[in-house]
């Protein structure tokens, strides 16, 4: 059944990265037009580019995260974690999965309150476009709710991140 659940949550998570990867060109895209008309043209440039980026960068960050913990594309010091006798490395390595878990789970938490602030007092970001305040707090909670998914996931055995050799590190860059 975890399988099962792993595999649903491999597909969300995959849906959400290719989502992100979309974002990209289009943020490039934007800020490519916004200098051209500014430098070339020498007239003022759309108001809203900035705005429309940094939420895209933020909306970008939140749709990665789970996805890098997937691929465990997050920071470890494997050449401490391999000298490690195996037991020890398997118990602190439940220990990490646990708090890793436990405060992307906090975080998660704590951006819906967040959201739900925002969206009660209907309140506007105001810069160069109008955008509701709730659109920045729309993607922590569905980011970091699935990073504590995917560290359950290590957690309960379904993958190890510590599992692989140096030289498959090195492959990978």
């Amino acid at each position: 059944m975890l399988v099962t659940f792993d595999n649903a949550l491999g597909r969300v998570v995959g849906a959400l990265v290719w989502l992100a990867c979309a974002f990209i060109p289009c943020i490039f895209v934007m800020i490519t037009i916004d200098v051209s008309i500014r430098e070339v043209l020498k007239i003022t440039p759309p108001l809203f580019t900035s705005t429309i980026v940094e939420y895209g960068l933020l909306y970008i960050t939140m749709f990665s995260a789970p996805w890098l913990v997937r691929q465990r594309g997050h920071v470890a010091i494997e050449a401490v974690v391999q000298t490690m006798p195996p037991s020890i490395r398997e118990a602190l390595a439940k220990v990490i999965y646990f708090v890793c878990a436990v405060t992307a789970m906090w975080f998660a938490y704590l951006s819906v309150q967040l959201f739900i602030e925002a969206w009660i007092s209907g309140n506007l970001d105001v810069r160069g476009i109008d955008m509701p305040y709730w659109s920045q707090f729309l993607p922590m909670p569905f980011g970091y709710g699935l990073v504590s998914l995917e560290f359950l996931m290590f957690l309960l055995g379904v993958r190890h991140y510590y599992t692989y050799d140096l030289g498959e590190v090195k492959e990978g860059v």
